[in-house]
């Protein structure tokens, strides 16, 4: 890549790029995301995809998530109320998007695993 590639970006387009880095690089942003591309449907599976996340963070991710329009939240009411969560096309679209670090990272090893 050529810094002409980038040239023709202006300020808005930067702070918009800064946002979106923000929020997919937000600690356990981007694992919830893939959690729910591999196929986590309930808290319980996302919590168990998710290694490490406690369940106060993983609440709290999928609900920014789901105001951020990537994670549609789907609530049965059963008895006991049945929720679940999926990907929105906007989700699949960024999580296709970061999917490339998933080779990067293997071809750089990075093994640490996130606290």
């Amino acid at each position: 890549m050529s810094d002409l590639e980038f040239a023709h970006i202006d300020e808005k387009e930067c702070r918009r790029f800064q946002l979106s880095v923000e929020l997919a690089g937000r600690k356990w942003s981007a694992a919830i995301l893939m959690a729910g591309a591999r196929g986590a449907r309930r808290f319980s599976e996302y919590r168990t995809l998710v290694e490490g996340i406690s369940d106060r963070v993983l609440a709290a991710r999928l609900k920014e998530l789901e105001e951020e329009g990537l994670i549609e939240r789907d609530v049965q009411p059963t008895t006991p109320v049945s929720i679940s969560y999926q990907l929105t096309p906007s989700g699949r679209q960024l999580i296709s998007l970061l999917h490339p670090l998933v080779t990067w990272s293997h071809a750089h090893q990075r093994t640490k695993t996130p606290s």
